[in-house]
């Protein structure tokens, strides 16, 4: 902004509108302005206007050779100022445009002061203003979506005030230069919230963090980390307390799980790690070395066997007790099932596939089952869900049923963009399954009339693959959609709880059950503000009769 020196002579007559008037000038400057104005002792007086050879011009009035009062300027490189003049500076309130900014406010010795709205750039403020910057109450917002609303000083937000960013996470509290400093609040666009101190915009300091889900940390943060001392209470009820780093546990420490256990010693990365004493909520104990989880040595140092080894040894014997368990087909029509659940890191596929597979053989007589599990505590007691434990159980179910029965294949578990359903036993590296491979795994039931429920993300694109008409298939999404409800502390997600915990237990029509389902999954998901998962179903009329058959057949024989 340029600050105008008081001119040594002035002079005045008023030309009308931007150009230049044709009538001789009064006058003529020393600078070689053109000046039409009345001339008072020398100096201009009154309203007048001065045109200078570059182009530039000013129209308004004088006072003692100077601008003074309301007056206009028009400088050679097109910036133009409206408003009050005073000693020849910008001061009172005015409007001063230039090639990339746009300012309506007050001013003061030839500098933005006072109140005023400023545009520049991709860049917005209206508040306070002092010798040029901003400073005192305001509001700025970037083109991005990004503001801060509270002090400035210098130009920066300083003081008091609450900033939020393109992705909507807001901060509020006390900043320092720009920086949020001290005590404060984040909220981030997801949900989470932290309360505590500050330090260069990161958490540092004492303070507490919630996550959406319900999960709190609390202790002390470091580079916005909690890093140190602290606590963690989580929303399925589990509790640490000990060091932390970088958010994880590592150091000593005790945690109290939801299942009643309890371990007290060295963590590494969340895990066990070092020497620890674990108690089960049975009441035995378990003092040792513990490797990434695993206790190696007792408290005496012995060596302990691996329990993945044996588990992988017991696998072969609990495959084959589970598949000689299926009783053989008699003449009447009969119901089979066989459950998975793929992804042994969170527990909602175990709960899930025993609530179905028990629900299978109470409510619908459910006559053979084969249950397929992946989890991290079960790989001594339970069949592993692999490729070929899935293709062994299909085959032995194939030759147990006969023609007139029909089978019941639920499989829960994580599911890719590909349309691949997870198959994650911890520990070890299982291939995942792509819907073709999952289809020629059940290649040996393609002669039998059979139900497949598959509660996954993506899974609608599994249906191109199983459909034919001896198949009826319901998946929790589309193709190319998400499904909800998979966490560590959830009994089921949220298609499963749909289908088999409300909807079949209102109704024993699948087509029904479905319907039903889709209608509390839509509004779940609406009052949780997700996008809609919008589950799909493949019917055919052979299939939706033969388990009316089969409906019809356990009642009668219910009665007897």
């Amino acid at each position: 902004m340029r600050p105008f020196a008081p001119l040594a002579l002035t002079l005045l007559l008023t030309a009308c509108g931007d150009g230049e008037s044709l009538l001789p000038p009064d006058a003529r400057l020393p600078d070689g302005g053109r000046y039409r104005g009345e001339v008072v002792n020398g100096l201009l007086q009154g309203p007048g206007r001065i045109d200078y050879p570059n182009g530039s011009w000013y129209a308004g009035n004088f006072s003692n050779g100077v601008f003074q009062g309301q007056g206009e300027w028009h400088a050679s490189n097109g910036d133009v100022y409206r408003g009050a003049f005073e000693q020849g500076l910008y001061s009172g309130q005015g409007s001063l445009i230039t090639h990339d900014s746009d300012y309506m406010g007050g001013f003061k010795q030839g500098r933005r002061e006072g109140e005023g709205t400023l545009k520049e750039g991709g860049m917005s403020y209206r508040g306070e203003f002092k010798d040029d910057q901003f400073w005192g109450n305001g509001h700025l917002e970037l083109d991005d979506g990004s503001q801060y609303e509270g002090q400035f000083a210098r130009g920066k937000p300083h003081g008091q005030g609450k900033r939020s960013d393109a992705s909507g996470n807001e901060f509020t509290g006390t900043f320092v230069n720009g920086q949020l400093e001290g005590s404060g609040i984040f909220n981030s666009a997801e949900g989470d919230q932290y309360e505590g101190e500050f330090k260069d915009n990161q958490l540092n300091g004492k303070g507490r963090y919630e996550n959406a889900d319900g999960d709190v940390w609390i202790g002390e943060f470091k580079d916005g980390a909690l890093t140190g001392k602290g606590e963690f209470i989580g929303i399925d009820g589990s509790h640490y307390r000990g060091q932390f780093s970088e958010w994880r546990f590592n150091g000593p420490g005790e945690l109290s799980l939801a299942d009643g256990s309890t371990y007290v010693g060295d963590f590494a990365n969340d895990t066990y790690q070092g020497y620890g004493t674990l108690t089960l909520s049975d009441g035995s104990v378990e003092k040792g070395y513990w490797i990434n989880g695993l206790r190696v040595r007792d408290d005496k140092g012995n060596l302990l066997p691996d329990p993945l080894e044996l588990g992988l040894i017991n696998q072969g014997k609990l495959l084959d007790k589970a598949l000689k368990a299926v009783p053989q087909s008699t003449p009447a029509i009969e119901l089979y099932s066989l459950v998975l659940g793929g992804d042994g890191k969170q527990s909602v596929f175990l709960r899930e596939a025993d609530y179905v597979g028990d629900m299978l053989a109470s409510r619908f007589g459910s006559r053979g089952q084969i249950r397929l599990v992946n989890h991290r505590d079960h790989l001594m007691d339970r069949p592993m869900a692999t490729r070929e434990n899935l293709h062994r159980a299909a085959k032995t179910l194939a030759e147990r049923t006969g023609p007139e029965d029909l089978v019941f294949i639920y499989l829960t578990s994580h599911g890719t963009h590909d349309h691949e359903l997870v198959l994650d036993q911890p520990r070890l590296e299982l291939a995942d399954l792509p819907a073709e491979d999952l289809a020629a795994a059940l290649a040996p039931l393609k002669h039998r009339n059979k139900v497949i429920v598959i509660s996954a993300c993506y899974s609608g694109g599994f249906i191109p693959a199983l459909k034919d008409e001896r198949t009826l298939i319901m998946t929790a999404s589309e193709a190319n959609k998400v499904s909800f409800g998979c966490s560590e502390e959830a009994d089921f997600t949220y298609f499963g709880n749909a289908l088999f915990a409300q909807a079949l237990n209102q109704t024993d029509d699948l087509q029904k059950a479905f319907a039903l389902a889709r209608q509390y999954v839509a509004e779940r998901e609406k009052t949780d503000n997700f996008e809609p998962s919008e589950p799909q179903i493949w019917a055919p009329k052979g299939v939706l009769s033969r388990w009316q058959r089969l409906r019809e057949h356990q009642a009668r024989q219910a009665l007897h």
